[in-house]
């Protein structure tokens, strides 16, 4: 587990379809060769920093979008979970492993928090495009699970999410079906937390990423300090 100082990805520990979806199909196809041989060789490939705790740091709220059919996926998302009850907490850019790193911050009582995800400046347009995720944590984990998280996103999460996390993906999928959806899922394991109104936003995708970095450091995926 993380200690508070960053770490590295290391790349040579993914699978090939975890590093694909990480870095792009093109430039995976660069990186093989080495990290094939540094895997014969038991040697680490450094990559993306790993940090312990999500740092969001607030944006002034203007017209996003880095081309015009993007402005327009955003802004029609955003009427649409402002359509089904989602209370908006403001536009922040959160750092992390993914270039996906502007997010809307949005709660929808009672139980759920979501996040409108793009990205200005996609090295691949595909990893760009907005989508929605919604997360919902359960007040038992007798089926296994600690929460539950439901995307419209086009492409699997990379690295591989936690076990300790119902992931569904539903690429593209409208808010309002999504949301449906996510209830579902949630209510096969039983009942989810409720969300205070006052609570901070980012808490409980903070626990999240926390059973993330304790499964990657588990898998030999973060390098040592």
């Amino acid at each position: 587990m993380l200690t508070g100082v960053p770490r590295r990805l290391n790349l040579a520990a993914l699978t090939d379809d975890e590093l694909q979806r990480l870095v792009g199909p093109d430039r995976a196809v660069t990186l093989l060769p080495d990290l094939s041989l540094a895997r014969l060789e038991g040697r680490a490939v450094p990559g993306p920093t790993v940090t312990e705790t999500l740092t969001p740091q607030p944006l002034e709220d203007r017209a996003w979008g880095a081309t015009p059919e993007q402005a327009r996926a955003i802004g029609a998302l955003h009427q649409d979970l402002l359509g089904v009850g989602a209370a908006t907490r403001g536009t922040l850019y959160l750092p992390g492993i993914s270039e996906v790193r502007h997010v809307r911050a949005y709660v929808l009582e009672p139980d759920v928090s979501a996040a409108l995800r793009w990205s200005e400046t996609p090295d691949d347009p595909a990893h760009g495009w907005p989508f929605v995720q919604l997360i919902s944590w359960l007040r038992d984990r007798a089926s296994g699970f600690a929460c539950v998280l439901t995307s419209s996103a086009r492409t699997p999460y990379a690295p591989a999410l936690s076990e300790e996390i119902d992931v569904h993906l539903h690429p593209d999928c409208p808010p309002l079906d999504l949301l449906s959806a996510h209830r579902a899922h949630v209510l096969r394991h039983g009942r989810a937390q409720k969300v205070q109104p006052d609570a901070d936003w980012v808490r409980p995708w903070q626990a999240m990423h926390a059973l993330n970095l304790t499964a990657w450091d588990r898998r030999g995926l973060l390098l040592p300090e």
